[in-house]
């Protein structure tokens, strides 16, 4: 009884001819690994065939064309594997625009958008206290670009700060893959004039960095290592580079003040604080994500470097999500 249960399954899989509706009922049923397997083929369906969610419902017994249909049953079978939906379309929203993302990135969460949205009110405050200066601002380990680029698209567009004074924004990354992303996400998402506001930089921190920012962004790696692994094992294929904060500027496993291996997620957070001190305006100010279970040591590693006044906000979860501490 099984295996013919199976052997029909596997024929209907098999067939060239099939309705929207028959493969979404399929698919749902073939990734139940997937904490949410009918989001995943709603959005897989989406993508491949253009439609809108109400479109797809409208047209539920239209058939799929063989190119379609190929394209969705090979994404089924790397979702089952447990690359992340985003990965296998290649996008992903993320404060309401639509960002490229690939392997070589993370794929934007929606917590950081904290980050965006207190960045967003922190510029705003600083352009109107200084008009008579041009705010700069880095946007460090940027990955896809979706912190930086969605606070410079929104005072321009939700804003409507004049062109003339939107802030100059430097993105920056160790990843020559993950520029190439954020690159292709301000030529996607940025006209023409907000593009010439934005720059890109290779570089291991601050390292190929000598300018001063007036606010530094950034989500860096802060995941304690022997998390990383795990976090790894259910294939979503994230970069391990963009993930573990126990590794230092060297590239090596950092070594902790008792001579253990370090698995605290926060040394490449020292080493950004201890960098910033010389790369902040007077004034200056980071914005920064990392973890809950880390946030009071990255908050203490501030107030060793100088950073007198820190606060912490919260994510949609109520748990410590971004850290503001002015220098």
């Amino acid at each position: 009884m099984f295996f013919e249960a199976s052997l029909k399954k596997a024929r209907f899989f098999l067939q060239e001819i099939m309705t929207i509706q028959e493969f979404k009922n399929f698919a749902t049923k073939e990734i139940l690994n997937s904490p949410s397997p009918q989001l995943d083929v709603q959005i897989l369906t989406e993508h491949i065939t253009g439609y809108s969610k109400t479109e797809l419902l409208l047209n539920r017994d239209k058939n799929l064309s063989e190119k379609q249909l190929d394209w969705l049953k090979n994404a089924v079978d790397l979702r089952k594997t447990g690359l992340p939906v985003a990965y296998i379309t290649g996008k992903k929203e993320f404060f309401g625009y639509e960002f490229n993302v690939s392997p070589a990135v993370l794929i934007p969460k929606p917590d950081t958008e904290i980050l965006v949205e207190k960045a967003i009110d922190l510029a705003i405050e600083k352009i109107e206290a200084h008009p008579e200066k041009i705010l700069t601002i880095c946007d460090m380990c940027t990955g896809s670009g979706c912190i930086g680029i969605s606070v410079l698209k929104s005072l321009s567009e939700q804003y409507n700060i004049p062109s003339e004074r939107l802030p100059k924004i430097t993105l920056v990354d160790i990843s020559l893959t993950a520029l190439e992303v954020a690159e292709s996400n301000a030529r996607k998402l940025l006209s023409a004039n907000e593009k010439s506001h934005v720059r890109f930089v290779r570089s291991n921190l601050f390292e190929q960095i000598p300018y001063t920012f007036d606010l530094i962004l950034t989500n860096p790696p802060y995941i304690p290592h022997s998390m990383v692994d795990e976090l790894l094992k259910d294939g979503r294929s994230e970069p391990r580079l963009a993930l573990d904060g126990d590794i230092t500027l060297t590239g090596d496993r950092a070594i902790d003040k008792f001579g253990d291996l370090a698995d605290d997620g926060l040394e490449i957070i020292r080493n950004l604080f201890m960098e910033a001190t010389e790369r902040l305006s007077p004034g200056g100010e980071i914005l920064m994500e990392t973890g809950e279970y880390n946030m009071p040591g990255a908050e203490k590693i501030a107030r060793l470097n100088g950073f007198s006044k820190t606060e912490i906000y919260n994510d949609f979860s109520d748990q410590m999500r971004v850290l503001r501490a002015r220098f």
